[in-house]
């Protein structure tokens, strides 16, 4: 069995490797880097260094080098399984196994790699005939000069302008019928097209500034297009593509490192102008989401390059909520190295308008005096409370709650923060702290993660009783981090064809859990959006509930129960409808004696254990 290797680098994406070898060597930032003495040989002056943007170790004395997973098995003797599970274990992520290649899935692999290649070739091609044709656009460049911005600016940026028509694309790329135009999402075709679109195809970005999107490695991944006029929508975002995830790709990332650097913090504000409009402006350490809020992925891809991040959001009703997003991504990845803080403007403002209007040295100081990120947490609660009495103190406690519990419990912070609800409700640390656990399913509602490894021996666990065996393992579910990768993919298919809300909750976990990983119930209940299954939810996690302290261990054995008894259920429910037709279906005969021996078999599963 091998690990595969896409998890291999979704593991390395996670995983701060100045963290990682930092409890192992003593390290100093020495410009863009950290140095140490290194682990490997003996030396007296320092030698070796990590790169916290390229994920990566290297010793100039010795030459040895690699990426966490390297260190791990160099460092503490480990192969390469181990070190990935233990690394694995730290994110908590379940690593999954898969038999090695064969000549098909190896061909398989090799395709995809040289679709990526060709799609940033593509994208790229694009990105050079944009920028020929904003050359030869006088609206297009007199709406940039309106915007206060230079041809400086537009070139270090790459900015371009997607002419108007259908098909502008066709004559600036050599093959407009090539398909990488429709997967890299430049070009529409067949039935995503639109009425009045000349024949099967047409250009996705037209009469738009474009801003092409880059990753840390400055390929070409996709574009942002912001329309010239008044039409709708204003910005539009390349789909999601082989190369390209909104939710984990950050505008000016690439053009901001350095800035990045020399500044000692990233500033994340909602646009692609307001990036460019700072830049123009001298405040180079400005990146953008693309679209939606602000996710752990975008933070801890700039954790990497920083340990301080400052959130520039408009202060209207829209600025408030964004930050309020961010703050519930920012709570998991506090460290007591790390700073979040708040800006918010004035309500007539957005960064593009503020540092024209202000200037760079107004900005500045309105950064320096941004929010941090404890404040923020109990400004945001207090909100419409009245704090003079009983009522409102305690509901501001109780508001708080879930945001506490998502701090990591071995921090300082999380220790920091409770004195600081503490004080602004009048309660005791120790009655808040006992209040907060004793309403979390478990202790500081930390889930335990099973060691890595390949599952224990199969041991069961007398069944709880429970109402119905699907609330009870979308109970399981949301209690234990890391369960949904304990389910085989026909168990997950079960729950996902489950009616209704529970079917729903079912496909929301596998999202949340595709998307971040192991979470605790404290962290997916901030997620959840309002509603019937938000309700579900919080009524299957009442304390009073079965499972309520149970290990994760446990907890595995009894999901691996339920899903057993419920694929028994729904086995037997196509029984019953195999037996409506087999008078008049010879085969359903046959189907149903498949169906009887399955469920023999998993009857039998139960009792030899």
């Amino acid at each position: 069995m091998s690990i595969p290797q896409d998890f291999v680098h979704d593991l390395l994406a996670r995983v701060d490797i100045v963290e990682l070898i930092g409890r192992h060597v003593q390290l100093k930032r020495g410009g863009a880097n950290h140095m140490g003495l290194c682990p490997f040989h003996g030396e007296k002056s320092p030698s070796f260094s990590v790169s916290n943007s390229k994920q990566f170790f290297h010793c100039f004395g010795c030459g040895k080098h690699g990426d966490a997973v390297g260190f791990l098995m160099e460092h503490a003797g480990l192969s390469f399984p181990e070190a990935v599970r233990e690394l694995a274990q730290e994110v908590g992520l379940e690593v999954p196994e898969s038999r090695p290649l064969d000549a098909a899935q190896q061909a398989q692999a090799q395709a995809a790699k040289q679709q990526r290649q060709s799609l940033h070739e593509t994208l790229t091609a694009a990105a050079k005939a944009y920028q020929v044709t904003l050359k030869k656009s006088p609206n297009a460049v007199q709406y940039l000069k309106s915007r206060g911005l230079t041809g400086e600016i537009a070139k270090r940026y790459g900015l371009g302008y997607a002419a108007a028509g259908w098909r502008p694309l066709a004559g600036l790329l050599p093959d407009y019928q090539e398909p990488h135009l429709v997967t890299s999402g430049l070009v529409i075709a067949d039935d995503e097209a639109e009425a009045g679109a000349q024949g099967k195809r047409y250009d996705r970005f037209r009469d738009r500034i474009m801003f092409p999107i880059r990753n840390v490695r400055g390929d070409v991944i996709g574009f942002g297009g912001r329309v010239l006029g008044s039409g709708e929508p204003k910005y539009l975002n390349s789909p999601e593509t082989p190369v390209f995830h909104k939710g984990r790709a950050l505008y000016g990332l690439y053009e901001a490192r350095r800035a990045i650097h020399d500044s000692g913090l990233a500033l994340v504000v909602e646009g692609y102008m307001d990036v460019v409009a700072l830049a123009q402006h001298g405040v180079e350490h400005a990146v953008a989401t693309l679209g939606t809020a602000c996710t752990a992925d975008h933070l801890q891809l700039l954790l990497r390059h920083t340990s301080t991040v400052v959130f520039a959001f408009d202060g209207d009703a829209a600025g408030q909520r964004a930050a309020y997003k961010a703050m519930l991504a920012a709570l998991p990845l506090i460290n007591d190295a790390r700073t979040f803080r708040f800006l918010f403007l004035p309500t007539e403002h957005d960064p593009d308008s503020f540092v024209r209007a202000h200037g760079k040295t107004e900005f500045d100081a309105r950064v320096a005096q941004a929010m941090p990120l404890s404040e923020w947490m109990l400004q945001s609660s207090a909100a419409e409370l009245n704090l003079d009495t009983p009522e409102g103190r305690s509901q501001l406690a109780a508001k708080i709650q879930p945001l506490w519990q998502a701090i990591p419990a071995n921090t300082l912070f999380s220790q920091q923060m409770l004195h600081s609800v503490s004080q602004a409700s009048h309660t005791s640390v120790e009655a808040l702290r006992q209040h907060y656990q004793a309403a979390s399913p478990t202790a500081n509602d930390r889930p335990t993660q099973r060691p890595p490894g390949p599952p224990p021996p199969a041991r069961r666990r007398p069944m709880r009783a429970t109402p119905k065996r699907s609330d009870h393992a979308l109970r399981l579910l949301l209690l234990q981090g890391a369960a949904w990768a304990w389910l085989a993919p026909a168990e997950q298919h079960l729950l996902r064809q489950l009616g209704g809300v529970h079917g729903e909750l079912a496909r929301w976990l596998e999202t949340q859990w595709n998307t971040h990983g192991a979470q605790s119930w404290a962290q997916r209940r901030l997620n959840l959006p309002e509603g019937e299954m938000a309700n579900l939810a919080n009524q299957l996690m009442q304390p009073q509930d079965p499972g309520e302290g149970m290990s994760a261990e446990d907890a595995r054995y009894e999901l691996d129960e339920l899903m057993r008894l419920m694929h028994i259920d729904a086995l037997q429910a196509q029984q019953r409808e195999a037996l409506d037709h087999i008078s008049q279906n010879p085969e359903a005969q046959a189907h149903y004696r498949a169906l009887a021996a399955r469920i023999a078999e998993l009857k039998k599963t139960n009792a030899a254990t």
